[in-house]
């Protein structure tokens, strides 16, 4: 799924902006759009190159954080005739109607290949003209899309996949909360009430096939007081559920890809046993009974985010997706590695194309698949490049993700210097038991440690003293208390 969307509102924080801006400097992320790259968006947004098939009959709806507008997914659920099975649709942004290969936001879009996300703002894929506006999904737009048409069995079960480019207008932008409380009270129509029935035996699908999920909460960065601070958000069922329908629509494009014989999988190798071994050690230092017979997946489905330690240790979790990867093949050949861990099964990133570079390839060559045509020479030509292309974007994501945090974490404690906080050891080097990780419950830390001579108690709550809170350095260091 695409990253984590972090927001800055309320008091001023203009040291903090200004902070933030020297990173993107330091890590060189791109700035504004060239004139040309905006000029051919602004063409592209008024004159796109529209499909034949009319699809703006179907009520289909968005969910996505209430402040988002580059919105690349819609989708409709219905039961299907006689009861037996759901009919889910689900349409992704044709980001392929307005980029022309070889041109200049096409281009553009190869040096940037990922959305960036930072407190501040966003550095996005594509021009805003597009990206927030006539590519995407947004209420009441007619706009071209891959439209995606899945008929499941009364388990979930996809039993046919079809996708072809339409035309499509979304009736209603929702959020997760809205989305949640409104299946909750029994006030969601259909379409939405469906969400939970098709979500839950998807989940109980990924279940049998051993596949798992990480609800990590994410940290989010709120206005309380005047000032900043950081909170943890919970996954609501909802996420895991619109999440569900993502990795349908993954798996079925990896499929099609595969029958093709061209394509580009996302992929993961399988855990060491060595990392593995150690995610044991951190669950029985924070007192998470795992059994030797229940597996890494099956244990993950019974934590609950909401609780210190069970999120601690997701958090843990999270090392063993490290190693994910782009596999192309072509010519009919077989890739190699082939499957996803996490979702154990062959998975391709189809679903944000306004966000991420990938995603538009992997749809031409499924609406080509499912046509029974030949791809078009612009996606297969550029297929080869494209894994060491998205890894130097996820690079930069992933140390942007990681500054932003070090640094939003900084500037909220500096003046904090001496205090004392409640805390969770949820690591400890294995060469250094005196160096390890806490995790503060208020505000939403997570932070190095160093002890000047016990061993630091994995698993335990202890009070630290914060002892350095360098904006400068974006760096924050606890101590026990």
């Amino acid at each position: 799924m695409p990253r984590r969307h972090m927001h800055m509102t309320g008091a001023d924080g203009a040291a903090l902006r200004a902070a933030l801006r020297d990173l993107r400097t330091e890590l060189g992320v791109p700035a504004e759009f060239p004139a040309p790259v905006l000029a051919e968006a602004e063409r592209a947004a008024r004159a796109p190159r529209l499909p034949a098939l009319d699809a703006t009959d179907l009520p289909l709806f968005t969910i996505d954080p209430p402040s988002s507008r580059d919105l690349d997914q819609a989708m409709h659920l219905a039961k299907r005739a006689g009861g037996n099975g759901y009919r889910v649709h689900y349409a992704i942004a044709d980001v392929a109607a307005f980029v022309t290969p070889g041109g200049a936001l096409d281009s553009e879009a190869h040096r940037r290949v990922t959305t960036l996300y930072f407190p501040d703002g966003k550095v996005p894929l594509h021009p805003s003209v597009l990206s927030e506006g006539a590519a995407s999904l947004l209420p009441g737009q007619t706009c071209p899309a891959l439209l995606w048409r899945f008929d499941l069995d009364s388990a979930g079960r996809v039993e046919t996949t079809g996708v072809r480019r339409a035309l499509v207008r979304s009736r209603a932008k929702l959020d997760y909360d809205g989305v949640q409380r409104a299946i909750d009270s029994g006030t969601a129509e259909e379409p939405l009430a469906l969400l939970q029935d098709v979500g839950r035996l998807r989940e109980t699908l990924e279940q049998e096939r051993g596949g798992v999920s990480l609800n990590v909460p994410e940290q989010e960065i709120v206005a309380r007081g005047g000032s900043y601070t950081l909170a943890y958000r919970a996954p609501l069922p909802a996420d895991g559920w619109n999440a569900q329908i993502s990795l349908m629509t993954g798996m079925a494009a990896a499929e099609l890809m595969l029958a093709a014989g061209a394509g580009i999988l996302r992929t993961l190798p399988s855990a060491p046993d060595g990392a593995v071994g150690r995610l044991r050690r951190s669950a029985a230092a924070l007192r998470i009974d795992w059994p030797h017979h229940v597996p890494y997946a099956e244990l993950v489905r019974t934590l609950d985010p909401h609780l210190p330690a069970h999120a601690a240790f997701l958090q843990e979790c999270t090392a063993l997706l490290r190693g994910a990867g782009y596999t192309v093949f072509t010519g009919g050949r077989a890739p190699d590695p082939l499957l996803h861990a996490a979702v154990a099964a062959p998975y391709a990133h189809c679903t944000a194309p306004l966000r991420r570079l990938a995603d538009r390839y992997a749809g031409e060559l499924c609406v080509a698949a499912v046509a029974g045509a030949e791809p078009p020479q612009w996606a297969l030509a550029a297929l080869e490049a494209l894994p060491e292309r998205m890894a130097d974007g996820n690079r930069l994501a992933n140390t942007a993700e990681r500054e932003c945090v070090d640094l939003v974490e900084a500037a909220l404690l500096k003046d904090l210097v001496g205090e004392t906080f409640e805390a969770t050891v949820i690591d400890v080097k294995e060469h250094e038991p005196l160096v390890g990780t806490v995790h503060l419950e208020e505000p939403a830390v997570v932070g190095k440690v160093e002890s000047p001579s016990a061993r630091l108690p994995l698993g335990d709550r202890i009070r630290v003293r914060l002892t350095e809170a360098d904006p400068g350095r974006a760096k924050v260091l606890f101590a026990p208390a």
